[in-house]
């Protein structure tokens, strides 16, 4: 037992009212504040604040508005093809490193990238560096979200995970918020200061409390991975995907879920708008991001609805989303093309006729991808609550990250909102076959397996 964990309270009813769950009292003073998992998703989201969320606000930028389309391209293309390799095996690594390590190495990869970015504000003609250091950040980037996937689905109870993910996705947004105003007044100083947040955010995973000594609000305690064998965990990867194959059906929502980026920031955001203009898209997009995740987190945890009339009701919610957002926007995109809108145009500026309505349309994007982001995560933990499963889970909606680039801007919309609407489709008879009102331990096949790789039945197990 661990000093947290010490004082056992007795025994509650599991959430399916079959299985008893062991209840143990919660820290207090100073240490209950620092174990509590608000607490810990809190300096979670601040990890992905001063690492992702500012390399999402040079991304939205277009390279940070300094490095050349060809190179921006390449080093995306290395970024994601290292990304789907390393996502897939990501949750095995997880599991057998522990969480904090995996956060740990994988936020390095960011300050990297950002770093590269102020090497080509000093030699111009260090694009082979942006393009490494892309295809490092793959790696690392796998890790980290894939740690970051079951950290927060872990440390709440079934009741508050949007509300958890809502907390994450907000602090997380903040990052592109902070970024974002920095780069409308942008220099050179500014990448230095990226640089030195995103190293303050390297070290937040050593300060963060060891999973094993975590307890819910509800007193339960978190299940942590055993870190078997590596042959054990490359058995618990298929043994995820064989007991719960419903996962597949998600794979395209995953798909969706990143590549809408592609026709959002580079065919929109960088295609018509200036520098100003981009920055203050940028700015209200990732504001809208923190609107968006807190308000359907609210619906998703709402405990006078069954879970799965949430579920249903989140998925709605997404269809009206996705259907208003790209009908509006298809009659902006078939203004322009491609070869109408050259990198030397003179692009639409915020005083421009025409600019309100199409900063709003971009707001609107900022909803739906934290909508969207929300509800795949809320459904992931809705199908379990074993960190090692979720870590799987997590990895699996990692390999599916790509970019397109020189393709006409109206292919690219097109192929958005189809996709965006097939992950919706695929997703439903998901939802109506694996989505129940509470998870059940016989649900939870890696929680049962033990460390030699064999599976106990669900009476032997003790939450």
């Amino acid at each position: 037992m661990t000093d947290v964990a010490e004082h056992e309270k007795g025994y509650a009813t599991s959430d399916d009212g079959s299985q008893p769950a062991q209840v143990f009292e919660r820290p207090t003073g100073l240490r209950g504040i620092y174990y509590h998992p608000v607490t810990q998703v809190s300096m979670l989201g601040f990890v992905c604040f001063m690492c992702p969320g500012l390399f999402n606000a040079l991304n939205g930028l277009g390279g940070g508005g300094q490095v050349d389309p060809t190179t921006s391209a390449n080093s995306n293309a290395a970024l994601y093809a290292t990304f789907a390799f390393a996502a897939f095996f990501a949750g095995s690594i997880n599991n057998k490193l522990g969480s904090r390590i995996t956060l740990l190495l994988g936020s390095t990869g960011y300050a990297l990238y950002i770093g590269s970015y102020l090497a080509m504000n000093i030699h111009p003609k260090a694009g082979g560096f942006v393009i490494a250091a892309g295809a490092i950040l793959g790696i690392c980037a796998g890790l980290l979200w894939t740690a970051q996937g079951s950290l927060m689905l872990a440390y709440p109870t079934e009741g508050q995970k949007g509300k958890f993910i809502g907390i994450f996705w907000s602090i997380f947004n903040l990052g592109g918020v902070v970024g974002a105003s920095v780069s409308l007044g942008q220099n050179f100083n500014s990448k230095i200061g990226f640089l030195i947040l995103s190293l303050i955010g390297v070290t937040i995973p050593l300060l963060m409390a060891d999973p094993d000594k975590m307890i819910r609000t509800d007193g339960t305690k978190v299940t942590t991975p055993r870190h078997p064998s590596w042959k054990t965990e490359i058995y618990g990867l298929w043994v995820a995907l064989r007991t719960d194959p419903m996962i597949v059906l998600l794979f395209p929502m995953f798909f969706a879920s990143n590549w809408f980026y592609t026709w959002q920031f580079n065919e929109y955001n960088a295609a018509i708008f200036n520098i100003r203009a981009r920055s203050l898209n940028n700015l209200v997009y990732w504001m809208a991001q923190i609107v968006g995740s807190i308000s359907i987190g609210f619906l998703l945890d709402q405990q006078g609805i069954r879970r799965r009339v949430r579920a249903f009701a989140g998925w709605g919610v997404l269809f009206i989303m996705v259907f208003v957002i790209h009908i509006w926007a298809y009659f902006y995109q078939k203004q322009y093309t491609r070869a109408s809108t050259p990198p030397d145009l003179s692009k639409m500026d915020i005083t421009d006729p025409g600019y309100v309505g199409r900063i709003w349309l971009y707001i609107f994007c900022g909803l739906l991808d934290a909508m969207w982001q929300t509800t795949a995560y809320w459904i992931m933990g809705a199908m379990s609550n074993d960190p090692a499963k979720l870590a799987y889970f997590t990895g699996f909606s990692g390999v599916w990250r790509a970019d397109a680039v020189l393709i006409p801007y109206m292919n690219i919309f097109v192929s958005t909102w189809v996709l965006l609407a097939s992950g919706l489709i695929f997703a439903l008879p998901m939802l109506h076959l694996r989505v129940k009102d509470h998870t059940d331990i016989g649900d939870e096949t890696i929680t049962r397996m033990d460390d030699s790789g064999n599976i106990r039945p669900p009476g032997e197990i003790k939450n």
